[in-house]
């Protein structure tokens, strides 16, 4: 999620015409059909990953709309179980993960686990506090403990939010450094079990990041103007999942598309509503 707040007016980015050609054409399936097809993926170290330019659906309410005609469902950890990803298995899906690792949600079964001095300010959104996500000591244990839960559910790769709290009032004073041996912790998690891991947002740690994370996922890039700062993820051949909340898929779709970028539109809230590119 994008924290209350950062919303304000920005212009689309502008992206030359050779760049576009050159980005698309490394994005589409052999076929020149983004995805390629109902599994579509790679295999990165072994595992699953998401390929670039495939159709997905984001839902983080329940119950999930199994239904919907997407190749990938990201899907909340916590509030599903291993039920639903077999159905969407079943379906030929594949199913992200959706965990909070940037801040403590007081809604959630093992909220207790977080010792208080982890517990920082409100971000904005109701009953979430920020973490000090300088205490791996105390968070690592909780986050692989979320991340076993979501591989034995059957999910196929983890969607961590919140990766970027160093860029934001938390109440600690959290570094880059900070961050990026966080994030990177988070990603050695997830691939010790065996799933992907997607870079959520935190757009200036890309490049310092595109090499151990195996996609991305970022919101209203277009609209904040952000949507270059995501070619490395492109142009290393891993996909990138997108989401605009308040432009109309006609003003971001073929930009966005151009790029070679699976997106669609949303409403905040992420229930089942979609309009895909």
């Amino acid at each position: 999620m994008r924290i209350p707040g950062w919303a304000a007016g920005a212009a689309a980015v502008l992206v030359s015409g050779a760049v576009l050609g050159t980005v698309l054409g490394s994005a589409l399936a052999p076929d020149g059909e983004p995805g390629g097809g109902p599994y579509a993926g790679s295999r990165v170290a072994g595992f699953w990953a998401p390929a670039p330019g495939v159709r997905w659906q984001w839902q983080l309410t329940t119950p999930v709309d199994v239904g919907v005609d997407a190749p990938i469902h990201d899907i909340d950890g916590f509030g599903n179980g291993a039920d639903v990803v077999r159905e969407l298995h079943r379906r030929g899906r594949r199913v992200i993960c959706y965990i909070n690792v940037g801040a403590a949600e007081r809604f959630r079964p093992d909220h207790a686990a977080f010792p208080p001095a982890v517990l920082g300010k409100g971000n904005g959104w109701e009953d979430e506090r920020w973490l000090d996500i300088r205490r791996t000591d105390a968070l690592g244990p909780i986050m692989a403990r979320r991340f076993d839960m979501c591989r034995d559910k059957g999910f196929d790769a983890v969607e961590p939010d919140l990766l970027d709290g160093f860029a934001a009032d938390t109440g600690f004073p959290l570094t880059a450094a900070d961050q990026l041996r966080y994030n990177r912790m988070i990603a050695r998690l997830a691939h010790e079990r065996g799933m992907s891991v997607g870079l959520k947002n935190d757009l200036s740690q890309i490049p310092a990041l595109v090499g151990t994370f195996d996609f991305a996922i970022n919101e209203q890039c277009a609209e904040f103007g952000e949507c270059g700062r995501l070619l490395p993820f492109v142009r290393a051949g891993k996909a990138v999942l997108h989401v605009e909340y308040n432009m109309s898929t006609a003003s971001f779709c073929h930009q966005t598309r151009a790029l070679g970028f699976a997106s669609m539109r949303k409403r905040l809230g992420l229930d089942a509503w979609r309009q895909p590119c």
